[in-house]
């Protein structure tokens, strides 16, 4: 494993049990993330990369293999363990926002910020969410704002605490081509000025294009486009 690696992956396997038998998603999958790198996951409906995004992320563990984030090794490591690890290095960014429907976006934004104990979480939130453009909406409930709105908040939530790494699956997915246009510019524009570690799934060719490397998920392993 590369001292530099934000995220690295050593013959991991994840089966499923299906019908009383087991299935296999991933087969023996290896991947290198450098820090820095924007990386795109492609593949078919259904060839796993939600799952390997969990896996590379901690929200879940290999059935065999090992998954090391930001130098530290997630074998072993207990749930509460790695939300620990998480917490202060890794930003997420989902298809369906996943805000808080009781919180406000500026609380939304704070929490990340505030279970990581991080310093000034309010002033922190209010600057991400003047960043995305949304400095008059912090009060607002997320059924107050738009599809666009909400992505931008989940934005700032996800870049609120600097994250060293982030995670985004389908992050256009329920947004119109214009809207998610709008919404991939803002990402890489911030992931840009952070410096952060961007590893994404999609189904968007020219939003892969977009990043340094493009990999496809096929059979349940990893393949360079």
């Amino acid at each position: 494993m590369s001292q530099v690696s934000a995220v690295s992956a050593r013959a991991v396997r994840k089966d499923v049990s299906s019908g009383g038998a087991m299935l296999g998603i991933l087969t023996g999958v290896d991947l290198e993330v450098p820090a820095g790198q924007t990386l795109a996951i492609v593949g078919a409906s259904g060839s796993g990369k939600t799952t390997l995004l969990s896996l590379l992320a901690g929200l879940d563990l290999p059935s065999a293999g090992e998954v090391w984030l930001d130098g530290k090794s997630l074998n072993g490591l207990d749930e509460d363990a790695r939300a620990g690890l998480r917490a202060g290095r890794v930003g997420f960014v989902f298809q369906s926002f996943q805000l808080l429907a009781g919180f406000t976006a500026l609380e939304n934004v704070m929490l990340p910020a505030e279970l990581a104990g991080l310093s000034d979480p309010q002033g922190r939130a209010r600057q991400a969410l003047d960043q995305v453009g949304l400095a008059e909406r912090m009060t607002h409930y997320p059924h107050q704002l738009s599809g666009g709105e909400q992505q931008r908040v989940a934005i700032a939530r996800a870049f609120c605490g600097q994250p060293s790494i982030l995670f985004a699956d389908e992050p256009t997915g329920n947004l119109d081509t214009a809207t998610g246009s709008r919404i991939i510019d803002l990402l890489f524009n911030m992931n840009l000025a952070q410096s952060t570690t961007l590893i994404l799934v999609t189904h968007d060719v020219s939003l892969a294009q977009r990043c340094d490397r493009t990999v496809t998920l096929r059979e349940g392993t990893l393949h360079d486009c």
